[in-house]
């Protein structure tokens, strides 16, 4: 039979509505089928504390005493790429031997818990100030305008090399079989440079970069896929072009071709992936585009632009209509780093 701790909720409850109508241990236990000792343990607690749900077990006594754990929260406030290792050696410096998993625990329990370090781009100073005077200006522009901005951008979008982490089940001593690896090739196996643009209407084109990007290279491909995109997503004539602050979109050249075909551009702060929403779309692309499993450039070229053109317009919308959003995470980060 099993033991009072272990006793369903709704039994114990049973046993209680038993007993205070003034049914006996021998009675309750032939009605509910249960041994007589263990109605007679759950009416016991029941007197004793007040209530029939499992109470808090105190278990063994921790060694880590209550000045070890501030001295431990110190040392990861302080620098937390600290191991629960080193952490260990430090306690074992003032005598006190615990295991790294019993330091992690009571970490854990103080709301510390080791996770992979996010990687964003560095920000000086300068950046910093420049990503927190480009969100408070525009942080009250009306939905239309940016409703009405060409978001552009370039991008790598590799044969084999995904830098990302997959998960299988395998047993011991199986980790190199076929079916548990993920194959790889050298430098990638190839990889295609693409430059794209979005709007809130839709995608706009896709154009696949041959050979090293230059001034030249990009404002050829302004002219061959800007005004063609604004037509086609049916933007206003007041219109904005988004670019970063790449060498190439910033030449005196490319300056002086923008200003001649008459393309208003959106200032923009350095180092500020996380404010231009292509980036959202960029991973849609290469996550459709590697399920797809391309086995040559060739193929990576053409499903890249299948994909490209498959992106929900309502996808776009959605983006933009939640741009307000990013300028308030940068302005509430003091030009910081976001999540986004």
């Amino acid at each position: 039979m099993p033991r009072s701790k272990e006793i369903q909720k709704q039994m114990r409850k049973r046993i209680m509505e038993l007993y205070q109508s003034g049914k006996g241990y021998k009675a309750i236990s032939k009605a509910l089928g249960l041994q007589r000792t263990t109605v007679r343990a759950i009416i016991h607690k029941w007197r004793k504390h007040g209530t029939v749900e499992n109470l808090p077990r105190s278990g063994q006594p921790t060694k880590i005493t209550p000045r070890a754990q501030r001295q431990l929260i110190q040392e990861v406030t302080k620098d937390p790429t600290t191991t629960s290792k080193e952490l260990q050696a430090s306690l074992a410096s003032v005598k006190l031997s615990v295991h790294d998993s019993t330091i992690r625990k009571r970490l854990g329990k103080n709301g510390l818990h080791g996770r992979v370090q996010r990687r964003k781009p560095l920000l000086s100073q300068k950046n910093i100030k420049g990503r927190l005077s480009f969100a408070r200006k525009h942080l009250d522009d009306p939905q239309d305008f940016w409703d009405n901005t060409l978001w552009t951008d370039e991008t790598k979008v590799e044969l084999f090399g995904r830098c990302v982490s997959h998960y299988v089940w395998r047993k011991s001593n199986t980790a190199f079989q076929k079916k548990n690896i993920i194959p790889t090739v050298k430098y990638g196996g190839g990889s295609v440079m693409v430059w794209g643009c979005f709007a809130a209407s839709g995608p706009g084109r896709l154009a696949v970069i041959n050979g090293t990007m230059n001034s030249a290279v990009y404002q050829n491909i302004l002219k061959e896929n800007v005004r063609p995109s604004v037509c086609d997503l049916k933007l206003k004539r007041t219109w904005v072009l988004q670019q970063d602050n790449d060498p190439k979109h910033t030449s005196k050249s490319t300056s002086e071709w923008l200003k001649k075909n008459k393309m208003k551009t959106l200032e923009w702060p350095s180092q500020s992936p996380d404010l231009n929403p292509i980036e959202m779309l960029w991973h849609d692309l290469k996550k459709a585009v590697h399920a797809r499993k391309p086995s040559n450039v060739a193929d990576l070229q053409q499903f890249c632009k299948d994909e490209w053109a498959k992106i929900p317009p309502q996808r776009c919308k959605r983006l933009m209509a939640s741009y307000r959003k990013r300028l308030i995470a940068v302005v509430a980060a003091k030009g910081g780093p976001t999540s986004y």
